[in-house]
Parts: structure tokens; sequence; C-alpha cells
């Protein structure tokens, strides 16, 4: 397949078809872009950014059953490695961005692949596989109050069959990576909100993800609090993973600068690298 390319044929799947090049878990290779094939529906323009893409949306619309239109035919492709920010006013549609990434709720129509997965033909009970190849932070952490911190992080892999050892060593490692090594055997409620966070941040790297899609991750941080964490997702994407947040923090997107995604009304108005915050709230 050639850029410039349009598939004229083609049948979609629960899975992008890629080749060992583009496969997960070839940490340590750089996509050879040549080498990629996707099974993509008719009258699909093969461009260089969307061959290797690990997130790419094309032509996404999603509108609720109460009528309320949140996308408005959405296109965008985000590359391994990159630092997203998605910004925009309230209810301009960035919280259903992020929630199509990780099939939280399905597009009207419009086509998604995220990691591999094909978002919009993805069965219910294959969710599970797509977040288990992904991390998700969330702005109110979603931690289990009953469970320590080592025991929150250590369920996210109970599920993918690894040993008890196995499960013992990765939650050590991430929890460590966090800097909260000492703090394994607490309750959320005898952790500070941004060590709650921490936790948070800990369970979604547990399964090695090449993608961390947060939602407000220092939504409720105080400043200081908000910048450690921050640190700690600029650390992540320093080791390659793929970063995408949404925020309403101006400080934070004006300093950190990186590519931004700003929505308004349900469309993709500004997409830059390096980019600013641009909004006075």
């Amino acid at each position: 397949m050639q850029v410039g390319q349009v598939l004229t044929t083609g049948i979609l799947t629960d899975r992008v078809e890629l080749s060992p090049l583009c496969a997960k878990g070839d940490d340590h290779l750089l996509p050879d872009r040549r080498t990629c094939r996707r099974k993509l529906t008719p009258i699909y323009r093969v461009t260089e950014e969307s061959i290797c893409a690990v997130i790419e949306m094309q032509d996404v619309w999603k509108e609720y059953p109460n009528g309320t239109q949140a996308l408005n035919g959405i296109s965008v492709q985000i590359q391994k490695g990159e630092f997203v920010y998605v910004v925009g006013p309230s209810g301009a549609g960035k919280s259903t961005f992020i929630k199509l990434m990780y099939r939280e709720v399905r597009p009207t129509r419009g086509h998604i692949f995220v990691n591999g997965f094909n978002i919009e033909r993805l069965k219910d009970h294959k969710i599970p596989l797509l977040r288990r190849s992904i991390g998700v932070v969330f702005q109110d952490f979603k931690l289990l109050p009953k469970l320590t911190a080592a025991e929150n992080v250590a369920f996210a892999l109970e599920v993918i069959g690894l040993s008890h050892k196995q499960i013992r060593k990765r939650v050590r490692e991430v929890l460590t990576q966090v800097g909260l090594e000492d703090k394994m055997d607490m309750l959320p409620s005898q952790l500070s909100g941004g060590e709650q966070q921490r936790v948070a941040v800990a369970r979604s790297l547990a399964n090695n993800p090449a993608v961390i899609i947060a939602d407000e991750p220092t939504g409720n941080l105080d400043p200081d609090t908000s910048w450690g964490i921050m640190r700690l997702f600029q650390h992540i994407n320093d080791r390659g993973t793929t970063i995408v947040m949404a925020t309403h923090n101006r400080e934070i997107v004006n300093s950190m600068r990186r590519r931004v995604i700003a929505i308004e009304n349900g469309m993709i108005v500004r997409d830059e690298e390096k980019g600013y915050y641009g909004y006075d709230e």
C-alpha cells in the first residue's frame, strides 16, 4: 500500500491488521510505515500520518439518545509517543472524544482505531481486551475503597491470568515508579488526593500500555499536587508511552507545551504542535 492510494475494498474487523513491525509489544522497534497494512472501508485515502497511528478517528459523529449532538465529523491521528492535550470549553465534546477511545460510548457513525482495535465494530465481550491494552486515568481516581493501593493495582492484573508472584513483582514496580513504594498497604482513605491519583496512574501502567488516556487527571487536585502528577505523566511519556489528556488547566498546558487539540461545538477548531490553552476559564 502506498501513501495516497485509495482503498476501494475492505472488510472492517475487530482488530486492525498490521505487519509485525507495527504490532503491539515491539516497543524497541520503530514502525516501518511502508510495511503497515489495514483493512478499511471504501474511499479511505492512505496518508503518511494514518498508516501507523496508534489512535485514529475518521469522520466521527456522536449523537446521544436525548438528541445532544456531541461530536460533528471529527478526523484526527495521534502517533506513537505523542503527548496530546485536549482542550475546549465545558460542553464542547471533550469527554465524549475521550470516552470513545476506550469504548465507554460508541460513535453514531465514523471509524475509530485505538492501538489496533476497531472501536465501532468491537463486540461488548471484547471491550476488556481493549482496556487491557490501554491505561485510563480519571479525575475522581475510581479506586476501590476497601482495597489497599497494592490491591487496587493488582486487581487490574488478576484478570489477565498472571501468577501471584508476577503480580506482586509488577505491583511493586509500578508503585515504585510513581513514588508510593512505602504506601502500598494503605487504603485510599489513608492517602492524600495526589497519592490516590498516583495509585490510579500506577494502575493504568500495570499492563504496560502503549497509550494512557487521562480525563481531567488534575481536576480535583491543588496546584502543587497537579504539577507533581504532570511531571509523572511527562516521565511516562519520555519512556515512549502515548498520552492523551483532556484538561481545563490553562497553566499546565501553556507551560508544558505539547500538541494541543481544541474542540468547540463538537468539532476540532485547532490542532497545533507546542500549542496553547486559548480559553479564559
